[in-house]
């Protein structure tokens, strides 16, 4: 469960922290205030792409600090032991980082980890849904996972067996494949995985290492339009006649004697007081910065290189470091396997087929818990449909077979249709977004307190519903945080006056800098911004007693 957010410098939002409640949260603002900055900060510090655009202009580096509590999910205490991650009183502090220039840091309690880690990890603490991301309902491929999650620990179990099962009948059937092919043949693919397993070792990639290095390119590539900029900044600021910065402290001096003369002055030497400040501190962050741009020929030769050479790799290998890294983890199995070959061939196919039985029985273990549920989960779901102004909607889980693989046997596809009379269609082909938005929704509801990540984030998936709907999607939410730590960003008042806590996102500009803030709001500053979401900005009487009647009907 996430305690606290905290997030420095990222866009316009120079410091934020919030404490969401154990239930349900909603965060609402204006459009434009930065509510979705804040998804974007959490996706960060789950695992997500960095992108130096997210730090805030004049800053060093942009930070995000997530504190969550694991006592209640074991799953992600398993998986931060098995990456030798160490906690104390069931706490993980993940801490991550992005400098300007685009290079990313994580900190798992204090000691450095790698992203693809944190991704690991981070997937089994928040389960996040923009607004697009219900798009993911109308994959096929991706449906069964949604069954499965419904279906619970029965099921996702046997998942992971099959896919164990596969993956070692897979093995069984290469090594035979491989030992029957001749020993010529074997010593052939030696040679070749030896020499792969050396070629990926020797240049040993990182995840991610990509995208830092051209960020690093980039900047090395355009050292000297940098540099020239910098330096007619600096020139403009302090270094040049006149410069901006001597011109203020000159006239600071003056007007302090002019204040000596008439008092009402002394109000206007606070503000350029103040401003010389801003320019002073902008003079050094510039200078700061101005001192680690460097010509560097020979380090953008060794990053073009360095590139070049993870191209070549990717090409040959997989679409991206870590694939190439699986490559690797895979060529590494089955050279021990072929080294170390001592069985055989009558012996090697007779636990191929044994493994290939046990991956078919427990397939079909799985298919008979899927069929077991799944006209139930059907039936669930729909009634969950109906209740979200979809009174003819009708939801239906297909499943055939298929040739097995390592999640099953099953070919699953969801039906739908949202019209009396209209038979259920593959889900793919007839919802619209604002169906799909209901779906997911109803998908979440129905599975709450089964199976799944503690947390979940809805960013806005309520687009697109009003009136009752709306009122109905509301309860659902707080339905579905009775089982699950809820946070939802919305612009729904049904959606505000229905959570348990309620925070309101702010911009505002001082400075001639944009700011975003984070408040909690209680009692009559909650009826305030539930009036506002009602009547827009014009917010009367009228509208703040409807707000308080939302929010005693919540109660």
């Amino acid at each position: 469960m996430v305690q606290e957010l905290t997030v420095e410098n990222v866009a316009v939002i120079e410091r934020a922290s919030f404490r969401p409640g154990t239930g349900f949260t909603v965060l609402t603002g204006e459009t434009g205030a930065g509510k979705s900055l804040l998804v974007d900060a959490i996706g960060l510090a789950l695992g997500a792409r960095a992108d130096s655009d997210l730090v805030r202009h004049g800053a060093a580096r942009a930070v995000v600090t997530l504190l969550v509590d694991l006592r209640s999910n074991p799953l992600a205490m398993a998986k931060c032991a098995e990456h030798g991650v160490s906690f104390d009183d069931g706490q993980l502090v993940v801490q991550r980082e992005v400098s300007h220039d685009g290079r990313s840091t994580v900190r798992l309690n204090g000691r450095p980890a790698a992203v693809g880690t944190l991704r690991e990890i981070g997937s089994l603490l928040v389960d996040m849904h923009g607004q697009h991301d219900h798009q993911a309902l109308m994959h096929q491929e991706r449906q069964g996972g949604f069954l499965d999650a419904w279906i619970g620990d029965e099921a996702l179990a046997l998942v992971v067996a099959v896919e164990e099962a596969f993956r070692r009948h897979e093995s069984l059937a290469r090594r035979l494949a491989s030992l029957r092919s001749g020993q010529r043949a074997r010593e052939q693919r030696i040679d070749v995985l030896r020499f792969q397993i050396d070629e990926i070792q020797t240049a040993a990639p990182v995840p991610g290492e990509t995208e830092e290095l051209e960020s690093r390119m980039s900047r090395l590539k355009n050292v000297a339009r940098l540099t020239a900029g910098v330096q007619e900044v600096l020139a403009a600021l302090a270094d040049g006649e006149p410069a901006a910065l001597t011109t203020t402290q000159s006239s600071l001096r003056t007007l302090h004697g002019l204040a000596d003369l008439d008092p009402g002055l002394a109000s206007a030497v606070d503000q350029l007081a103040e401003g010389q400040a801003v320019l002073d501190e902008a003079v050094r962050t510039v200078r700061a910065y101005a001192a680690t741009l460097e010509d560097d020929p020979e380090a953008l030769e060794q990053a073009a290189a360095r590139q070049d050479l993870l191209s070549r790799l990717k090409r040959k290998y997989g679409e991206d470091e870590a694939a190439v890294l699986e490559h690797l983890a895979a060529a590494e199995a089955e050279l021990a396997s072929l080294e170390g070959e001592d069985l055989s061939e009558d012996e090697l196919a007779a636990e191929a087929e044994a493994a290939q039985a046990a991956m078919l029985d427990t397939a079909a273990r799985l298919t008979a818990v899927r069929e077991k549920h799944a006209s139930k989960f059907s039936q669930v779901v729909t009634v969950e449909l109906r209740e979200l102004a979809m009174p003819s909607a009708q939801f239906e889980v297909r499943l055939q077979r298929q040739t097995p693989g390592p999640d099953g046997q099953d070919f699953i596809e969801f039906f739908f249709t949202a019209n009396a009379g209209e038979p259920p269609r593959p889900l793919g082909k007839v919802a619209s977004g604002g169906e799909l938005s209901r779906l997911m929704l109803a998908v979440k509801v129905a599975s709450a307190g089964r199976a799944g990540v503690p947390t979940l984030i809805f960013d806005e998936i309520d687009t697109g519903l009003s009136g009752k709907a709306a009122a109905t999607a509301a309860r659902k939410m707080a339905t579905l945080a009775q089982h699950n730590q809820v946070m939802a960003i919305s612009h729904l008042p049904q959606i505000a006056s229905a959570a348990d806590v309620h925070f309101l996102i702010k911009k505002t500009e001082t400075g001639g800098r944009v700011h975003t803030s984070v408040e909690r709001l209680e009692a009559d500053h909650r009826v305030e911004e539930v009036a506002r979401m009602i009547a827009g900005e014009e917010v009367g009487e009228s509208a703040k007693t409807h707000a308080r009647e939302m929010l005693r009907g919540a109660d």
